[in-house]
């Protein structure tokens, strides 16, 4: 089938390549000339494993990108909206791309003859679908939904670092339509997909994904406050856990106490779904003590550090690990960052060390030292702070010779060396 993906971030330059790999033929539109080129030049604007040979095997052949939504429009059968939904100070989401992009699209199917349907799959909350984007489309293009032309809601669930794996292996697909004609076209796009097929209406598939990524996050943040008792009362959190997780209506995913969840999903989903539940008059109580919790935990690896070394003022603090988890260079809502503004609240000299997002982190925190390597930061530094599970920080040994101090404080239960002063942050 032809496809228009627009927005040409992380789930729309994920959803464009992983789609032209299974045999549709996809036009990217971005209103970035920069990232058009790119993505035209087979140049991903994001890190993403396996995302550039993707680009590069398909640009030119079935996946082009544009900026003229008009001509992608007129030249496909489906339009995804893709585009980012950023949280308000409040934590609701903020619509003003998805009302862009609904508007450009709504144009161009005023011009355009024949049945089109509109796809969101940017995370927007329940009734968003229904109530926001169908009337801008029926404004814009003067037509009808359900007769002129279809919509739908197709989320997404995709981990960073395994996103590619995720599309073209899916737990579950989701798509929920106001139509049969826009459920049976969506559903034709992952017809030689092994996994069934929830069908439902718009508002449902909404709130299947904020449900989904709320319950992961709850995982989490209950399995951090378990890993904060037992730290109390000198039990082993992980041997806890690990036997939980061996009941199959938990299952072992999303057990491992640490230092917390963040990234571009959880915190704001969960504070999106707390704010559009407040507004319907429910007080989310459980989803309120998930964040809670959640914003703690980063704060106690230096609560757990000042018990070692007393005063941070002029001590050097290697911290290492920048992004919010291994395998991608996103800092979104990454532990580090509230550790990191922490430390140098309190006088500390922070040198940091991530084999991905130092670059990234440099622009929120410009002072601090960024180095090449574990052993670079680790250099004559009073202690270490592990904030993402790195699979080379396990590997971790003689490094820590060069410290000050070998006092290591562990937000991800990786490090193995042994001739340090270790301490885990909930074992």
């Amino acid at each position: 089938m032809k496809i228009s993906i627009i927005g040409s971030g992380y789930v729309g330059t994920i959803t464009a390549a992983c789609f032209a790999d299974v045999g549709h033929e996809v036009i990217c539109v971005d209103i970035d000339e920069k990232k058009v080129q790119q993505i035209n030049a087979g140049i991903p604007s994001i890190y993403e494993e396996g995302l550039e040979e993707l680009l590069k095997k398909y640009v030119g052949k079935r996946l082009i990108a544009t900026t003229d939504n008009e001509l992608a429009v007129f030249n496909t059968d489906i339009s995804f909206i893709c585009v980012g939904t950023p949280s308000e100070v409040g934590g609701s989401i903020n619509l003003s791309i998805v009302r862009s992009a609904t508007e450009s699209i709504g144009s161009a199917l005023a011009k355009k003859n024949g049945y089109h349907v509109v796809v969101v799959k940017s995370t927007v909350i329940p009734e968003t679908t229904e109530k926001f984007v169908l009337p801008i489309l029926e404004e814009k293009s003067g037509k009808v939904a359900g007769k002129d032309f279809g919509i739908a809601m197709n989320p997404e669930f995709l981990r960073e670092g395994k996103a590619i794996y995720d599309f073209m292996h899916p737990d579950k697909i989701v798509v929920g339509s106001i139509d049969a004609s826009s459920e049976d076209l969506v559903s034709e796009l992952y017809l030689n997909f092994e996994c069934e097929i929830t069908r439902t209406n718009p508002k449902t598939a909404e709130m299947i994904k904020y449900a989904n990524n709320s319950f992961l996050a709850t995982k989490i943040s209950l399995s951090n406050e378990i890993g904060n008792i037992c730290k109390k009362m000198g039990i082993d959190t992980y041997d806890v856990m690990k036997a939980v997780g061996k009941d199959s209506r938990i299952s072992p995913l999303f057990l491992n106490s640490g230092a917390g969840f963040g990234g571009s999903c959880f915190p704001k989903d969960v504070r999106a779904l707390i704010s559009k539940a407040k507004e319907i008059g429910y007080s989310p109580t459980i989803l309120e003590s998930v964040l809670a919790v959640n914003e703690n935990q980063p704060l106690m690896m230096a609560e757990l550090l000042q018990k070692k070394i007393g005063e941070f003022k002029d001590k050097k603090i290697a911290v290492l690990g920048l992004a919010f988890k291994n395998d991608t260079d996103d800092i979104r809502e990454s532990r580090a960052i509230p550790l990191i503004t922490e430390l140098l609240r309190l006088g500390a000299k922070v040198s940091a060390y991530d084999p991905l997002a130092a670059e990234n982190m440099r622009r929120v925190f410009p002072t601090v030292r960024y180095h090449k390597s574990a052993k670079e930061a680790l250099k004559g530094a009073d202690a270490c702070l592990v904030v993402t599970e790195w699979e080379e920080f396990k590997k971790l040994d003689s490094e820590f010779e060069v410290m000050k101090n070998r006092i290591v404080i562990d937000g991800r239960r990786v490090i193995k060396a042994k001739s340090i002063d270790y301490e885990g942050l909930c074992w």
